[in-house]
């Protein structure tokens, strides 16, 4: 074989050194922080996937990868090896605390998904099937996604979800989605597609579910009973109201608390709990426990009229 000099070429074949140092530097260092701070977790009769160390008792994971189950063992990179009992999950949004019996490795720094931007580099650290610190790099390829997800009747979407062209595979479910200063911004949750994964992100609202899971161990919502999709408001009234968009309700589940309120299919949801709305993630932020049986009202546009309604959301059961 004949070496074949730098100089022989051409230059468009030959990567910037300076800018994949740089991208590597990047890489490397995240996966250095991130990786004692994920542990390989194993679940009798069930299998396993990756979790995030939180605070100095707990880990984060999906709700997908504890199912039913109530404890486990899981596995840190310095081999140490500690029982676990889960604390609460919520397949709502795919997230699921568990309470580490030992004492784990520091917690990891966790960000805002909210801050990130289509095209920014983002790390996917995971430990599957007892291999640390896993690691694969991306971008954030699409932002805003929603994955639909399903408890016995009621349909949700896990909101915001983001995709990222990182690979993953069912075995990181659970682990870091970073960014490049290695701050947790998502839990890496299902593989879509070829080259497409998809990560739960780390933003107020799923702080305040994983918050509610610690202390209560689940997390109560409240139910409507309707089902919609985005729409524009017609021109006329989005310039009276300065709002772009509502839900468009293509369904009203008959008896639920949106059809005893007058809802009806074809109304153009403008606002819940006298807050705008132009999509269902917008309605399920104001449908959390404590709005559970009393007076939520609700501003629909119904034949180029505004007509406000009063409903009485029930607990979502599971």
């Amino acid at each position: 074989m004949v070496a074949v000099p730098d100089e022989a070429v051409p230059d468009r074949a030959v990567p910037d050194r300076g800018e994949l140092d740089a991208y590597s530097r990047t890489v490397s260092t995240v996966a250095r922080t991130l990786s004692p701070q994920v542990a390989s977790v194993i679940l009798p009769g069930r299998g396993g996937g990756s979790a995030v160390v939180v605070d100095e008792q707990h880990l984060l994971t999906n709700a997908h990868v504890v199912g039913r189950r109530t404890q486990g063992s899981a596995t840190f990179a310095d081999g140490t090896e500690e029982s676990f009992t889960v604390v609460g999950a919520d397949p709502l949004s795919d997230l699921a605390v568990l309470r580490v019996q030992g004492s784990p490795p520091p917690p990891a720094t966790f960000g805002n998904a909210d801050a990130l931007v289509v095209g920014q580099l983002v790390v996917a650290v995971g430990s599957p099937l007892g291999f640390t610190g896993s690691v694969t790099a991306g971008v954030v390829s699409a932002l805003g996604r929603a994955l639909p997800v399903r408890q016995r009747d009621a349909v949700r979407v896990i909101e915001d979800v983001i995709q990222t062209d990182a690979a993953l595979n069912p075995g990181n479910s659970g682990g870091a989605l970073a960014d490049s200063a290695g701050r947790v911004v998502g839990i890496n949750t299902a593989v879509a597609g070829v080259g497409v994964g998809l990560a739960v992100p780390i933003n107020a609202t799923t702080r305040r579910i994983i918050g509610t899971l610690m202390v209560e161990g689940r997390v109560r919502r409240a139910y409507l009973g309707l089902v919609g999709v985005p729409a524009p408001l017609p021109d006329d009234v989005a310039a009276r109201t300065g709002q772009a968009a509502g839900v468009r309700v293509v369904e009203v589940v008959r008896g639920g608390p949106a059809d005893l309120a007058g809802v009806r299919t074809g109304d153009l949801v403008l606002a819940v709990g006298r807050e705008v709305v132009s999509d269902a993630q917008g309605i399920q932020r104001q449908l959390f426990g404590e709005v559970i049986g009393l007076a939520l009202p609700v501003t629909v546009l119904r034949n180029g009229a505004m007509v406000d309604m009063v409903t009485r959301p029930v607990e979502l059961t599971a």
